[in-house]
């Protein structure tokens, strides 16, 4: 039975175990990386993701069933096999449940641990070929066909294949993080960890915790080594939403690890290096928050290498029929209901309102229709929408600007030329008469 120098990594406490684990391995010619205890695991740097892993359950610290979850936590896919000393089958239950593909009771024959490891190996390769499916399923996800949408999908197909980091701009409710996912997914990560975090979510005192990791002891509470998701993101994709939300004193560490590709974690002196895809999102003005002093130019101008502006709905008015009735049939299967019909009334008001919060207002709305609905018609709570409106004062003058820098850029990337194949209606994925209207409204104008 031959390894063929695929990559097996063995975590336990024993060193008789693990000696006795790499001797086998090595005649088997497989690859080898030895570990005691899960913390070295976590703490150790991992250029390589191996084909499989041998975990021990009982560790000191934290456990094998602990490391487990917090490799599922950060969505890093590798096969499991655990190897215990004592016949513990709840244990045993639950690490398959979990994930775990294989356990296994000292002492086992070597060929029983050889076989498995195969398994394993086998399911990885299994698993990497049905990754790289993922991005055609993914952009079914991204639902619509309207030439806003097609040229955002156009940009992520551009930018995907590379490593350049992208700045995701747009309202609230425009799908930010389904463009992020996308990206991921047809990028050559797409078999790595794809993490995400609100910046907004985290109180300001645990966000560089968050995002770098700390030392066990590094401040009150801090009881055990925690890894920061730049760490859990090695060789995949970080997608930071709400990036202008990240506190001024903290954007010259993102900037250092964008830059340089290393970091310390809190509390820590090692320095250490990383690979990580950054993705970015916000519906902030950045430019704005630059002459007021609340966003560091330089990290604006690192995380605006690829800048992509995804419409609102109001711009994407031919989309909202198959959303409508996506989420028509989602929700209502969800709840075991027969609603089979939109009357067209019904659509032409769903499609006049201007859906301040873009999509998840609509989804929203779609839900709340399915719940107060009977028989087979969607009977919408218009009622509720006009309120909305009422309330709804918009941001507008922050976003709207982000959309005049949109277009006038690719003017200026088309020397103004509007229409005709290569203009920047075309570019934009707007009918000329469409942007000639976006034009008057926003004051643009080439003098």
């Amino acid at each position: 039975m031959s390894g063929e120098n695929a990559l097996v990594f063995v975590v336990d406490d024993d060193p008789s175990i693990r000696e006795a684990i790499e001797s086998l391995l090595l005649a088997a010619a497989f690859d080898v990386q030895l570990f005691a205890s899960a913390q070295d695991f976590l703490s150790s740097e991992r250029p390589d993701v191996p084909s499989c892993l041998v975990l021990d359950v009982h560790l000191p610290g934290l456990s094998g069933l602990d490391l487990q979850q917090e490799l599922a936590k950060a969505d890093i896919q590798i096969p499991i096999i655990f190897i215990t000393g004592r016949g513990d089958i709840p244990m045993s239950v639950r690490a398959i449940k979990a994930g775990a593909l294989e356990f296994l009771t000292k002492p086992f024959a070597n060929e029983e641990l050889l076989n498995a490891i195969q398994q394993g190996i086998a399911h990885d390769r299994r698993a990497g070929r049905q990754r790289k499916d993922i991005p055609q399923r993914n952009f079914e996800e991204i639902i619509g066909s309207s030439a806003p949408l097609k040229a955002v999908l156009k940009q992520v197909e551009v930018v995907a294949p590379t490593s350049s980091t992208v700045l995701i701009q747009g309202e609230t409710g425009t799908g930010k993080e389904l463009i992020a996912r996308a990206i991921h997914n047809v990028s050559s990560r797409s078999n790595r960890p794809f993490v995400k975090i609100n910046c907004a979510a985290i109180p300001l005192g645990l966000l560089e915790s968050e995002l770098f990791g700390h030392e066990k002891g590094a401040f009150t509470g801090a009881v055990a080594l925690k890894l920061g998701l730049f760490e859990l993101a090695h060789q995949g994709t970080l997608f930071l939403d709400e990036v202008g939300d990240i506190p001024l004193e903290l954007q010259p560490k993102l900037l250092r690890v964008l830059q340089e590709n290393e970091f310390e974690r809190v509390g820590g002196t090692r320095t250490r290096q990383v690979d990580v895809r950054l993705v970015a999102a916000t519906n902030k003005n950045l430019a704005q928050m630059i002459v007021a002093k609340q966003f560091r130019e330089d990290l604006y101008f690192r995380l605006n290498v690829f800048p992509i502006v995804t419409p609102p709905l109001r711009d994407r008015v031919e989309d909202i029929p198959l959303l409508v009735r996506h989420f028509v049939d989602t929700y209502s299967q969800r709840m075991n209901k027969p609603i089979e019909t939109v009357a067209e009334h019904v659509m032409k008001r769903l499609c006049q309102y201007r859906w301040p919060g873009n999509i998840r207002e609509l989804q929203n709305f779609i839900e709340r229709s399915v719940v107060l609905s009977s028989g087979t018609l969607l009977r919408p709570p218009f009622a509720d929408l006009e309120q909305s409106a009422k309330r709804a004062t918009g941001s507008f003058a922050t976003l709207e600007d982000a959309e005049r820098r949109h277009i006038v850029k690719a003017l200026d990337d088309t020397n103004w030329v509007i229409g005709g194949l290569n203009g920047a209606a075309s570019r934009l994925g707007l009918k000329r008469t469409t942007l000639l209207s976006k034009m008057e409204r926003l004051g643009i104008s080439r003098s």
